[in-house]
């Protein structure tokens, strides 16, 4: 593979309505001990559907990323918390985890861009989005070697020592796998625009099925191919992993289970795959995702399809939170309007799980 057919990932012109006020900005970062040099060009990435994630230049070329939450989002508890994200990777820094980019400043003063934000390092290098992979004409001999790369970084992610001062104060670890359970469901029911029993019958079956929980890890709680930034010249070398929002501490297997809930093969339905590029000829089956996991990291993923319809039933809810927000009008966001669709797709993907009993 040349590199020249390998983009890094790029930043894009701001969509409009997120813009941001560059002058407040400038005028706060000259005031920290860390901007030097005032930022004279602001992109955005266009990627995700959660925090906004901003491409920052100052005048001497440094280039750094900005995270702040999305417009309209302010009243969904416990979500897009970018200062929580900030100190989560502080505390991974401190356990010499070196995949993920080096946080550098936060600001929680609403008043200069509408809401609070941090910056990032940027890490150079690629991420794989199922919009763009298939351009670059990959192997499947070289989506096999990613795929097993992010497998194992996953299982050395949940090697991360939680005795580590600060880590352990993440989450309670004990009773997590029910707290989630039934906290997604309330954030489906205060979010719900539309009938869909199907999402009743899984929250059932989940409560009635709870496994015992296992010893708890760090847990990323986002972790998939878009939230890698790659190597460009070797794509099983992850450079950095993104968007720790939602890290916390629990059952490791929950985490396994919201990324195979992410791992599209080709006979999944059009909506599956437009968020993965998993599918593509090369990548590792969600039973041989299951089996690499069990392998390298000695945990019995036996059950592993309760986490799995699980990660499917959160991702329904995540989804019914963002078209909630279009609905109500609080973002223009073009994309958002289309997501009933997945709604449905994702919540029958996992009542057909539970019937037939795999994946």
């Amino acid at each position: 593979m040349s590199k020249m057919h390998i983009v890094t990932d790029s930043p894009a012109p701001i969509r409009a309505g997120e813009e941001i006020d560059l002058v407040s900005l400038n005028g706060y970062l000259l005031r920290s001990d860390i901007f030097k040099l005032p930022v004279v060009e602001m992109r955005q990435f266009p990627g995700g559907y959660s925090n906004l994630t901003y491409w920052l230049k100052t005048e001497n070329q440094q280039e750094y990323v900005l995270r702040r939450p999305p417009f309209g989002a302010e009243h969904i508890k416990g979500g897009h918390n970018v200062m929580r994200e900030y100190q989560v990777l502080k505390m991974i820094q401190s356990t010499g985890f070196t995949k993920i980019p080096r946080p550098i400043l936060r600001c929680e003063d609403t008043q200069v861009i509408g809401s609070p934000f941090y910056i990032m390092e940027r890490v150079q290098g690629i991420i794989l989005r199922a919009q763009n992979a298939p351009q670059f004409g990959l192997t499947p001999q070289q989506l096999r070697g990613t795929s097993e790369a992010l497998i194992d970084n996953l299982v050395q992610l949940h090697a991360i020592d939680i005795a580590t001062p600060g880590l352990d104060t993440l989450g309670k670890p004990e009773g997590y796998v029910r707290r989630q359970v039934e906290g997604w469901y309330k954030r489906y029911l205060a979010a719900q625009t539309d009938d869909l029993p199907v999402m009743g019958q899984l929250y059932q079956w989940l409560s009635d099925t709870m496994p015992e929980e296992n010893a708890p890890t760090l847990i990323h709680n986002d972790y998939k191919y878009d939230n890698l930034v790659l190597n460009p010249d070797n794509l099983a070398d992850i450079l950095a992993v993104l968007d720790w929002e939602m890290c916390t501490v629990g059952d490791p297997l929950m985490d396994v289970g919201t990324a195979l809930s992410y791992w599209a093969e080709a006979d999944d339905g059009p909506f599956e795959r437009s968020f993965n590029l998993t599918w593509l000829p090369g990548n590792l089956t969600r039973q041989q995702f299951a089996d690499r996991y069990a392998e390298r990291s000695g945990r019995d993923l036996s059950n592993i399809l309760y986490y799995y319809v699980f990660g499917l039933f959160k991702n329904t809810v995540v989804i019914q939170q963002i078209y909630a927000r279009w609905k109500k009008g609080l973002t223009q966001d073009e994309r958002f309007g289309g997501l009933l669709f997945g709604i449905n797709s994702l919540s029958a993907k996992a009542a057909k799980a539970v019937e037939r009993g795999r994946f």
